[in-house]
């Protein structure tokens, strides 16, 4: 049976200025998740926003709060995220030196597990960690900022993942350049989670719900 689409815009793309407002704009546009953009500035080139935002937001929804830790020490910061309110946290395969024990970390504090390839990571990595996991998350861009186009190399990528998961309960998300025009591809390549930033924002609050409807076909 086809997993349900969910639609994760990522705030990384709303207007910083009235943070809670954007989320709460998103929630009632029908946003299924909140997409949380976490960056270091050391293993992506580029530095966003940490625990403290997400417990000042976090009364602005109650929809899943869903962290993309895009961070080169993410098990010294699990317990921060957890306390600010996340309900999912995913961490990137090539920033743990013990993934088995990092996810097993994260669902033992009550979260869903989550870990992230980038576009040169091969999904052969995920295979001895499938138990341990929630989600699955494809970077279809390089990691690091907002707006740049799709990598369709990650179609087979997607593919690949979803053979793998087979039966499992585990959602595959996509993030980095999904807009309207390839929703429908990624969707139909075995992805059920679209993290999309520039795509649900534009245009401003007024097309917050037409954005959402036309990436979810």
């Amino acid at each position: 049976m086809a997993r349900p689409t969910l639609i994760a815009p990522s705030i990384l793309s709303s207007d910083f200025s009235r943070l809670g407002e954007e989320i709460g704009l998103i929630d009632k546009a029908g946003a299924d998740w909140i997409h949380l953009d976490v960056m270091d500035g050391h293993f992506v080139p580029n530095l966003t926003f940490g625990p403290p935002i997400i417990k000042a937001v976090r009364g602005a929804s109650d929809k899943y709060f869903d962290a993309h830790l895009m961070v080169t020490n993410p098990d010294a910061l699990l317990d921060d995220y957890v306390a600010a309110g996340c309900q999912g946290i995913t961490v990137h395969i090539e920033a743990t030196t013990h993934l088995d024990r990092t996810l097993a970390s994260i669902r033992e504090k009550g979260c869903k597990a989550g870990v992230s390839l980038n576009p040169h990571t091969a999904p052969d990595q995920l295979q001895y960690v499938l138990d341990k996991l929630n989600l699955i998350l494809v970077m279809s861009v390089n990691p690091g900022f907002g707006g740049q186009s799709f990598l369709t190399s990650q179609l087979d990528k997607i593919r690949t993942i979803k053979e793998m998961v087979g039966d499992r309960d585990i959602d595959i998300q996509v993030d980095g350049g999904v807009t309207a025009d390839n929703a429908a591809e990624i969707i139909a390549a075995g992805a059920n989670v679209l993290v999309a930033g520039s795509a649900v924002f534009k245009g401003g609050a007024a097309h917050y719900e037409a954005n959402i409807k036309a990436l979810r076909g």
